[in-house]
């Protein structure tokens, strides 16, 4: 048990590593491979009763926060980040409904979802605004007791695969600053969505990202988040914390799994000449030593910054924009490594260490990229405007 997990989370925990033994990691490399949506991850977690993790107890689900979503994605990651990624972004999409939700809200949505019956995530990414996903120009126009939603989303995870859609759109005549936008949910049935081409990826090939074509779509009123342009929305208050740490706990789960995967190299691989095995090797048990504290480093980093945004603690957000920069730098750097420690055998096409250095790429380009993220780091510890 880690020293910040309660009793429930541990238990979750728990219940989490069981169904990733037994269904997530055995269909990881055809997940990889075939740019697989991992449907199979997402039905046991939802047999499991995971995808509660962030719905309110009064609906059935288990009202957990930052921690318990770090600590999920992680162990997910370790076998299969395509499904970490998928599953995270349904808890970052429930996260973000459950904040202000209304009774519609909670009776059509979060209570299906306690019940895994219902996978919603998010569609904030445009091609027309790059890493600044906080800056929609989806647009709504009022209709009676509806919105017509017209524009288009890009790298939307669980694309054509979920329920129901966080959608971002312009607050229009109700913006204050940069940052502020309307939030609606969209049911994933609705005519007007235009699904795209599916998009082979470097790595994270199995997240189903797709964009999508949004042509009249009616949404009914009752499903605005919020206030249009509602402060609550804020991409530093709301959606970045759980979106940042979800991201983190996938990144920090990539970085474990090439850490173990170095270690059972240098264990079992000796030269047949000697009988040596590269665990006794010096330098290599330096470079192996460097991997750990690296490791290490990253999950302190991504504990303090969940346990702190959970407690409210009015310097969490440098903790957390740090998170996700760090979990990517660590990713990217320990799977390099073990690429050059586990030498011509991880090298092979599409080795499992191959796959971890591939999905662990993707953490520098995913919106928001690690140079924005330090970025907005530096602004938020000088006291200066992020945005």
């Amino acid at each position: 048990m880690e020293r910040y997990f309660s009793p429930q989370l541990s238990s979750l925990h728990d219940l989490c590593r069981q169904v990733v033994e037994r269904h997530v990691l055995p269909h990881a490399a055809q997940v990889d491979a075939q740019c697989l949506w991992p449907e199979h991850s997402m039905r046991a977690l939802a047999e499991a009763g995971l995808l509660g993790l962030q719905a309110p107890p009064d609906v059935g689900g288990h009202g957990q926060g930052l921690l318990a979503l770090t600590a999920m994605t992680e162990l997910i990651a370790r076998a299969c980040p395509s499904s970490a990624l998928c599953f995270g972004m349904h808890c970052v999409g429930t996260a973000v409904i459950a904040a202000k939700a209304t009774e519609h809200h909670r009776e059509r949505y979060l209570r299906p979802i306690a019940a895994g019956r219902h996978v919603t995530t998010l569609a904030l990414a445009e091609s027309g605004t790059g890493a600044h996903f906080y800056i929609p120009s989806t647009s709504l126009t009022e209709q009676d007791d509806a919105f017509l939603v017209d524009g288009e989303k890009q790298f939307v995870t669980n694309g054509r695969h979920a329920d129901s859609y966080v959608l971002s759109v312009a607050p229009g005549a109700y913006a204050g600053e940069v940052g502020d936008f309307s939030c609606l949910v969209v049911d994933g049935d609705s005519p007007g969505l235009e699904w795209q081409q599916p998009w082979a990826g470097f790595g994270m090939r199995g997240n189903s990202s797709l964009g999508v074509k949004i042509r009249h779509v009616r949404v009914p009123k009752r499903n605005l988040l919020g206030a249009q342009g509602d402060q609550l929305w804020y991409v530093f208050e709301v959606i970045a914390p759980f979106f940042l740490m979800a991201m983190a706990g996938a990144y920090l789960g990539i970085a474990q799994a090439a850490l173990e995967a170095t270690g059972l190299h240098l264990r079992t691989r000796r030269y047949a000449h000697s009988g040596e095995s590269l665990a006794d090797i010096d330098a290599l048990q330096l470079r192996y030593a460097a991997m750990w504290v690296a490791v290490e480093k990253t999950r302190g980093l991504v504990r303090e910054a969940a346990v702190r945004g959970d407690a409210g603690h009015p310097e969490a957000l440098p903790f957390i924009l740090a998170a996700k920069a760090d979990a990517g730098d660590t990713a990217v750097q320990v799977s390099n490594d073990a690429m050059t420690l586990c030498g011509g055998i991880a090298y092979r096409e599409n080795s499992r260490v191959a796959q971890m250095l591939r999905d662990a790429r993707a953490s520098h380009v995913m919106s928001p990229t690690t140079d924005l993220l330090k970025l907005w780091l530096g602004r938020a510890l000088l006291g200066a405007p992020l945005l």
